[in-house]
């Protein structure tokens, strides 16, 4: 389990720190850019236990 939860915490750094690398650039980030990766925080807490 301890492996999945880092695999998951590198892959939600490594879209943060792109979209951040993306806009200290100066690029603009539109927000159906963003909506990928909501979907994708939406759909892990989802399915984490409900206790």
């Amino acid at each position: 389990m301890a492996e999945v939860m880092q695999n998951l915490a590198g892959t939600f750094a490594a879209h943060k720190q792109e979209v951040e690398g993306r806009w200290q650039s100066g690029e603009d980030v539109a927000t159906e850019d963003l909506r990928p990766a909501l979907r994708h925080y939406r759909t892990f807490f989802n399915r984490l236990p409900k206790t």
